[in-house]
């Protein structure tokens, strides 16, 4: 231990000789420690830390899929509820849950809130206890009880002000009273990532107990549950897959005409981490991939700076071996001040790592999950010490191991001479030094070509037509629930005025309303069939979107018609049923026939429903995301089909959130007691479709950036040096008869040498390494010509003028001066 601390006092008095070498070194291992750590707070909180619940490993998630149908990811029937409940023997539980969002009233203003019926066990089964009250009963899961409530803990504190007394009051939700007979603890969350339900619920913030009939057994309509299980322990996720399987091979054999044959049905299994991560994992690990890119660089770059300055010390090392220390010694002294370098940086690194987590935070998407688990924790400061000993060991070994091996003859007799080996201009340690170079250029071509991809992608995407006109739109939603909205009539006249008065004021073009507003992650679809056409055997309907229209929906989003007609106040419910159906539905169904005229029913061959005539073809509209196409869609009128809650949107020729205040008070005129909420506008919801590319692009560039000016510091700062003490050199060779030009060329075509080694081996790199970004790109591919012809470029330029700087100044070497200093 004594040995360590002499070693560490003395690399503290090596620092404080030369101040600027300990700054550089340690703020170059900063920047590259600063974003490694950020990046693996990210990674920590969403990827390795469990989920805030009981037995988390044991949490999975169901789904109800049909891949003949397109059909990835849909929500279940009671029935199938009951069909896993009682028939799979692999979980311990099995929970059921149906949400969404319902207007609030009672006490307080109204407003809109996320509400989720839950079957009593599903709060125990993960865990959960109340903070004031008590949870669910079982005898609660049927019905003929009392209604209750449970209050999140943010709701308990902003609408009651944590009043212990709420137990026992009464909230009213869509008109309907719940008795309060619980708070759970402000810990407790249940987002949307964890329960996505139909709804769209971002955060229950009131649970209520979801009663089921008896009739919920064998009903296999409204296919709009969650279902959360808890495997048993000891069994797998294969396992219970496996048992899966012969449950819906059961089911497609006893509802053929629910589940035909070309659908597929499957129930799958997805553990709760993996679903609360979605999409996320392989952006974060390309950028953890990035950052790691980054700190190799800065180690680079300190590598030669200690060796640079090592090779300066190399009388000092050979005084110390003659004074007796062996190899082993003085390799460890020169390793003790390269780990002290990198812990310091590290330090510093953790500091920067905390605003990179406030620039992260400012940079996320709206939808990247568990952000309130991303913070610096024991685990990331464990994880930036560990780093930081291992870049200590990284970029000092291999100078501490090379400058060790003196001869001690050579370096005695050239003591005190410029112009040894140690001085030379392409003396000692050149070999280390270009390796060193030609990997960072070669890594920073690697991010560089990665950051061009993503830049060039994005910008393909932002040129995507999403079939309509964001701008100069506002949006909002209502939902017209309650004792006043017991009739239809009721709920149509309401939204009747309302397009009226939008419609008349000031600036206003159009105004309208959906169910499924585009990109903002809301769809709905369902079964249809069309009149004449025959089935392929085992194919009982095809499936398309839904979406209930009113006002001037399409005026007011600039939807184009395409043929026939939009519609009218004509069409009413008394009035034969009508369908308008977007262009690529009409060009599957009918590829060389008009659609106008042509009848469809909604559902299956079986289904009562009335035939619905097709009196208008609009454009298709990318409804889903713009990298993505979504299925044939049909337009129904609300007026015919009344649905409470609709998304309004209001076209104007000002400022669309100028109008916010004018429309929110509209509606309220119409409705003191009508909550009005997701208030945006429609160009701020195509924004939020791109957040999360936004987001990993941004990081991207930063670091490709960030890995530029560390490689041309680094080129600079190597030229630089070799230069100065190169000169003696450089004034035999002006002596000789060498011009100034000849000297320029000289130094420039060497440094370029090395720049093209590194952009050789980092197209090798980027080519192989591209790959991964594959699923993050979008019109382009990983090997886009265009993207590594100008990325190589533009670092050759860089590293030109990195290189070239210092050669002019050693051009303009005096011999005469040199000689004589010589």
């Amino acid at each position: 231990m004594g040995t360590i601390g002499q070693d560490l006092w003395f690399a503290w008095r090596a620092f404080r000789k030369n101040p600027g070498f300990g700054i550089a070194a340690i703020l170059s291992i900063a920047i590259g420690m600063g974003i490694n750590v950020a990046i693996f707070s990210v990674i920590n909180g969403l990827l390795l830390k469990p989920l805030p619940y009981q037995d988390p490993e044991r949490l999975v998630i169901l789904w109800n899929r049909s891949p003949g149908l397109n059909i990835t990811e849909d929500w279940f029937s009671t029935a199938q509820y009951f069909d896993i409940k009682n028939g799979h023997s692999g979980f311990e539980q099995v929970a059921i849950a149906i949400g969404g969002n319902e207007n609030l009233t009672g006490e307080g203003k109204p407003e809109r809130v996320g509400t989720i019926h839950v079957s009593s066990n599903l709060l125990t089964m993960i865990g959960a206890h109340a903070a004031l009250g008590r949870l669910f009963l079982p005898e609660e899961d049927s019905l003929g009880h009392p209604a209750t409530a449970l209050l999140s803990y943010g709701t308990w504190a902003r609408r009651y002000g944590s009043d212990s007394r709420v137990l026992g009051k009464t909230i009213v939700l869509d008109g309907k009273p719940y008795e309060i007979v619980g708070v759970l603890p402000q810990s407790f969350s249940l987002p949307r990532e964890v329960l996505p339900t139909l709804g769209g619920a971002e955060q229950s913030e009131v649970l209520v107990p979801l009663a089921l009939g008896p009739e919920a057994v064998s009903n296999r309509d409204h296919e709009d549950y969650n279902i959360l299980g808890k495997l048993k322990r000891g069994v797998s996720i294969e396992q219970a897959r496996a048992e899966m399987d012969t449950i819906t091979a059961r089911l497609r054999h006893d509802h053929p005409d629910l589940y035909p044959p070309n659908g597929g049905l499957t129930f799958g299994i997805v553990p709760l981490l993996e679903q609360v991560v979605g999409d996320t994992r392989r952006p974060l690990l390309v950028l953890f991939g990035a950052a790691g890119f980054v700190l190799l660089i800065a180690c680079a770059n300190v590598a030669n700076l200690l060796l640079s300055r090592a090779v300066a010390r190399q009388q000092e090392i050979t005084l110390r071996s003659v004074l007796g220390a062996g190899r082993s010694r003085i390799v460890r002294q020169l390793l003790t001040e390269s780990v002290a370098l990198a812990v310091c940086g590290g330090a510093v690194g953790a500091a920067l790592a905390a605003l990179a987590m406030a620039v992260i935070r400012w940079l996320r998407p709206a939808n990247v999950p568990r952000v309130q688990d991303i913070h610096i924790d024991w685990h990331v400061l464990l994880f930036a010490f560990l780093l930081a000993l291992l870049s200590g060991l990284l970029f000092g070994l291999a100078p501490a191991l090379r400058v060790s091996r003196v001869d001690l003859n050579a370096t005695l007799k050239s003591s005190g001479r410029s112009a040894s080996e140690a001085g030379a201009l392409w003396g000692r340690g050149r070999s280390m030094r270009k390796l060193l170079i030609v990997s960072e250029v070669a890594l920073s071509l690697v991010l560089l070509v990665g950051a061009g991809l993503l830049l060039r992608s994005f910008a393909s995407l932002q040129t995507v037509s999403p079939g309509f006109n964001a701008d100069h739109v506002l949006t909002l939603g209502i939902t017209t629930t309650g004792p006043r909205y017991k009739d239809r009539k009721q709920v149509l006249e309401t939204y009747h005025r309302l397009w009226e008065q939008l419609n008349h004021l000031p600036g206003v073009i159009a105004s309208g309303g959906i169910t499924s507003l585009p990109l903002s992650q809301m769809f709905a679809w369902g079964p249809i069939t069309v009149e004449g056409k025959v089935l392929p055997p085992g194919e009982n309907f095809i499936n398309a979107d839904e979406r209930m229209v009113g006002g001037r929906y399409f005026e007011a989003m600039q939807i184009p018609l395409v043929s026939g007609r939009l519609f009218t106040e004509q069409d009413i419910a008394t009035s034969p049923k009508v369908v308008v159906i977007d262009d690529y539905m009409a060009g599957q169904l009918w590829p060389h026939e008009d659609p106008l005229g042509k009848r469809i029913k909604l559902g299956s061959l079986t289904s009562d429903e009335p035939l619905v005539t097709v009196v208008g073809v609009v454009g298709r509209v990318k409804q889903y995301t713009l990298d993505t196409d979504s299925r044939i869609a049909l337009y129904l009128p609300q007026t015919q089909y009344p649905v409470r809650e609709m998304n309004v949107v209001v076209r104007s020729s000002a400022d669309p959130a100028v109008e916010s205040a004018s429309v929110i008070q509209i509606v309220h005129e119409l409705d003191p007691d009508l909550p009005v909420y997701s208030v945006r506008t429609m160009r701020a919801r195509v924004a939020e479709s791109l957040a999360r590319r936004r987001f990993s692009m941004t990081l991207l560039v930063i670091f490709a950036a960030i890995s530029l000016v560390l490689a041309a510091l680094g080129t600079y700062a190597v030229m630089a040096y070799l230069v100065s003490q190169g000169t003696p050199e450089i004034g035999i060779r002006v002596a000789l008869g060498a011009t100034r030009f000849d000297i320029l060329q000289m130094i420039v075509k060497r440094g370029m040498q090395i720049t093209l080694t590194g952009v050789g081996i980092g197209l090798v790199g980027a080519f192989l390494l591209t790959g991964l970004i594959r699923s993050l790109l979008f019109g382009i591919l990983p090997t886009d010509p265009a993207t590594y012809v100008v990325v190589s470029l533009f670092l050759i330029t860089v590293s030109f003028l990195a290189t070239y700087v210092p050669a002019r100044r050693a051009a303009q070497v005096d011999p005469v001066t040199s000689l004589r200093n010589e």
